[in-house]
């Protein structure tokens, strides 16, 4: 007698079987050796090789799902906190960018920190690079040459669809110059992202890191201010002022909250005025007097809140986010392989997505490997909830 499989099953192993492994090891943190062991104790037949398919090969379903967290998330957001940590892939030292706020959280791996990687992710999967109007304002900020903006705004070609293509045209410019080359490639990346959805007035919040420094910049009080808790002073007075500095940041702190919770011109004059007060005075410590004009320069993105007040004033949230990634990192290494690295950032990026937004991920894994279809595409649920919020 024969008949067919189950809808639920497809290859070797029941839905529900695979769901319990990717959790178990994406969301119990259970390595692929321990997880291997379980397995065969509880009776189930599977090579190591089988699970380590079950956990990295035929994901381009959740890939797709975890592009479009990134997109909905953006278009639908005010703001953005970016924060970064190390990673390993192929024995190689690497980096893991994290992007979120309270709707959403995407993970991505690049070799190298720049700004040039960081909007590469901000594209959201796309590999297109555009020269607009958006491209040519960065290119002015960035000071590039005169004659070279114009040779590239007189250029008839504005859209290129990949890597290749741009690359072909930057040689055929005969752009050489490293710093050039750079800048004008920024500018691209830019423009793509902004025509594929992602809003102008988009706040980005991060810890001073220059090369998240773009749209409209954020930074997090709490860092800013680890740059007065590590100073020590080498007597009394200086331990005295850096109390009472400490004490007065704090205090305006507090005013920033009640600000966010109920803008007034009014509370907005005091602010302005006490971040006046305290970051351009003299104290009996020299060091501290330095770190406080320092911090002054700073003003328009310490303040960032006061033109916007739904944005966070710290960025513990999205260090919380990246604390996956590295507990991840630590209990299981790097990847070793370009599919293993991205499973890893496409399931990380699910879970702490479904945290957010109240789902189960447990239920999320059963109902994608089954194909059930109860619940809503993650990118969905979360248009969803901004649209509620108004």
């Amino acid at each position: 007698m024969t008949a067919s499989l189950p809808a639920r099953v497809s290859g070797y192993f029941d839905s529900v079987l695979v769901s319990y492994i990717q959790h178990q090891y994406y969301n119990c943190r259970v390595t692929q050796p321990l997880l291997l062991e379980q397995l065969k104790e509880i009776g189930i037949d599977i090579s190591s090789g089988q699970l380590n398919n079950i956990l990295t090969e035929n994901q381009d379903e959740f890939h797709c799902e975890k592009e479009g967290i990134l997109h909905a998330g953006l278009a639908v957001s005010k703001y953005a906190q970016v924060d970064d940590t190390g990673a390993r892939h192929k024995g190689k030292n690497g980096f893991s960018t994290c992007i979120s706020n309270d709707l959403f959280t995407f993970f991505a791996s690049s070799g190298s920190k720049s700004r040039i990687n960081f909007l590469e992710i901000l594209r959201a999967g796309q590999s297109d690079y555009v020269f607009n109007e958006d491209a040519l304002t960065y290119m002015q900020e960035e000071l590039l040459k005169k004659a070279l903006v114009a040779s590239l705004k007189d250029a008839s070609n504005k859209y290129f669809p990949d890597k290749d293509a741009w690359l072909k045209h930057i040689d055929d410019l005969d752009i050489t110059r490293p710093r050039d080359v750079r800048v004008v490639t920024e500018a691209a990346l830019l423009a793509s992202a902004l025509s594929h959805g992602l809003p102008h007035d988009m706040v980005i919040l991060s810890d001073d890191a220059g090369q998240l420094n773009v749209f409209i910049h954020a930074l997090c009080w709490v860092h800013a201010e680890r740059l007065i808790n590590k100073l020590i002073g080498f007597n009394d007075d200086h331990r005295s002022a850096l109390k009472v500095v400490r004490d007065q940041i704090w205090q305006l702190y507090a005013q920033l909250k009640l600000y966010k919770a109920s803008p007034t011109q009014e509370i907005r004059t005091d602010i302005e005025e006490s971040f006046r007060s305290i970051f351009t005075q003299k104290t009996c410590f020299e060091t501290l007097s330095q770190a406080l004009a320092r911090l002054y320069k700073n003003k328009s993105e310490l303040l960032r809140v006061l033109d916007y007040p739904m944005i966070p004033l710290h960025n513990n949230s999205c260090e919380t986010d990246v604390r996956e990634a590295v507990t991840k990192r630590k209990v299981s290494g790097g990847a070793q392989s370009d599919l293993g690295r991205r499973a890893r950032n496409t399931f990380l990026s699910l879970k702490r997505t479904c945290r957010k937004l109240g789902v189960s991920f447990w239920k999320y894994l059963n109902d994608r490997n089954a194909a059930v279809g109860n619940i809503p595409n993650l990118a969905q649920l979360i248009t969803e909830k901004a649209a509620a919020r108004g």
